[in-house]
């Protein structure tokens, strides 16, 4: 989907007289729009068509909820619609008024960019460090930067060939430590021990299987230092290097490039990304060491995101940020990946609930999270079986009703695809054709995705082991 040409720009340091904003850098104030419209406004008038559209869903839906009763009586026929039609249908008018309705902060003139420090955790990366590091020996960006490569234990070259890349790489304004793990850990070990062998005031973390583009690092610093006060956390875009592989990693692409990073910018919007994730996320340091560093968990990116949400901070996201990761290229891979996945929401759910009754815009999302586990079992346990009911002439759950939900989606699709485009070509990069990969995105990943989400949450209720793996 990325073909690219030449890099951006950097840009220029050019003095400002604003003073210092906290305490990281030189910063002037971007110039006012002539016309805002407050962010708390945007969010009621996109609820409020979110709402209506809902609401006009349910007066629609009521001679199939009567068909359906007959089956299944009132109440379970009254749930599996809900969770089929009125729960998506209501996510998806409000990430489409959302998109309509978003106006990234512009950025600020900056006279001097902060030292910053980039950990990289790895395990059994071999096939990978070397791109990573590579690209990271290529930033532009105008200030000091500490990479700390931590090993957790691979079996494999991961170590030696950091070793050798840190040595090569090395000039005055880049430094490339390697620590090693003795055994093998956990992510989260290994991120607390870069973050205590560390001192500058913005963290970084990168996966080792990674790519990023040459400004990544930049641009993540800037849209920090141009966001709203009370950021402590700035997500980067994450997407597909590998989409090549096969039909799973060309739906992965489009799952990157469409419904993460829609997700993202909505969150975003209201000052609540739910998830910094630790595939390319900033942090402050004094954030991160408040809430005591990642917890020791499969899910420690979201549950650290939550910890931070809960304390009242602001997490952004930077959709111009571009990092290229390796995606699963097997379905026992996606499998695992998207299990720590659900046991990562469930872990944040465990120990930051409370978020739920938080008084702030970003608590819908939260709500919104916890409807993913009956949405999981409804579409896994009703609504797979409908169409297979369909196909002998049965149309009490998938028949003329659930069509309904398809304008909206393809609405949605047309949009964020639009949104993305231009933020592509701002960058030099074009979309490339991946026509199959969008049918089965639209059309099957749903169905592979949810049952796998299914048996996540299962194994988290069933305590079953955790291990973070290389995928």
């Amino acid at each position: 989907m990325y073909e690219t040409s030449a890099p951006s720009p950097p840009v220029p340091a050019e003095p400002s007289d604003s003073g210092t904003e906290s305490g990281l850098a030189v910063v002037a104030a971007p110039p006012l729009r002539r016309f805002y419209v407050p962010v708390r406004i945007k969010y009621l008038l996109v609820l409020a068509v979110a709402v209506a559209w809902t609401a006009l869903s349910v007066m629609l839906s009521a001679p199939w909820l009567h068909e359906l009763s007959k089956p299944l009586g009132f109440a379970l026929a009254l749930f599996v619609i809900a969770f089929i039609a009125y729960v998506p249908g209501f996510m998806n008018a409000f990430l489409i008024g959302s998109i309509v309705a978003d106006r990234r902060p512009r950025w600020r003139e900056v006279a001097q960019l902060p030292d910053v420090c980039v950990l990289v955790a790895c395990y059994n990366e071999a096939d990978n460090i070397a791109d990573t590091l590579e690209s990271l020996a290529r930033q532009d960006y105008a200030g000091r930067v500490e990479v700390v490569v931590v090993d957790d234990g691979s079996t494999d070259d991961t170590l030696a060939i950091a070793r050798t890349l840190a040595e090569r790489h090395a000039r005055p304004d880049l430094r490339i430590r390697v620590l090693a793990q003795p055994l093998n850990g956990g992510k989260s070990k290994a991120l607390n021990r870069g973050l205590a062998e560390t001192d500058q005031p913005l963290v970084i973390t990168v996966d080792g299987d990674s790519y990023l583009r040459q400004d990544a690092l930049r641009k993540l610093v800037l849209r920090f230092l141009s966001d709203p006060a009370g950021t402590v956390a700035v997500a980067g875009a994450v997407l597909v290097r590998n989409s090549r592989d096969n039909w799973l990693t060309r739906a992965q692409e489009w799952d990157y490039f469409h419904g993460i990073a829609a997700v993202k910018r909505m969150q975003s919007m209201y000052h609540g990304t739910l998830v910094a994730q630790g595939a390319f996320s900033l942090y402050t340091r004094q954030a991160l060491e408040q809430v005591g560093g990642w917890p020791e968990c499969v899910g420690e990116d979201i549950v650290v995101s939550w910890a931070l949400l809960k304390s009242g901070a602001r997490i952004g996201y930077c959709e111009d940020a571009c990092l290229f990761t390796k995606v699963p290229s097997s379905l026992g891979q996606f499998a695992r990946q998207r299990q720590r996945w659900s046991r990562g929401l469930m872990e944040a759910f465990a120990r930051h609930g409370s978020l739920l009754a938080k008084p702030r815009m970003t608590t819908l999302f939260i709500w919104w999270n916890l409807l993913f586990l009956p949405l999981d079992l409804v579409y896994t346990l009703a609504f797979i079986p409908g169409l297979v009911l369909a196909l002998f002439g049965y149309y009490w759950i998938a028949g003329v009703m659930t069509l309904l939900v398809l304008p909206l989606a393809a609405i949605w699709n047309l949009m964020i695809f639009r949104v993305q485009r231009h933020m592509f070509k701002s960058q030099q990069l074009q979309v490339r054709r991946n026509v199959a990969g969008f049918l089965f995105y639209t059309l099957g990943y749903t169905m592979i995705l949810q049952p796998v989400c299914v048996m996540g949450y299962a194994a988290e209720l069933l305590r079953m082991r955790k291990t973070w793996g290389t995928k």
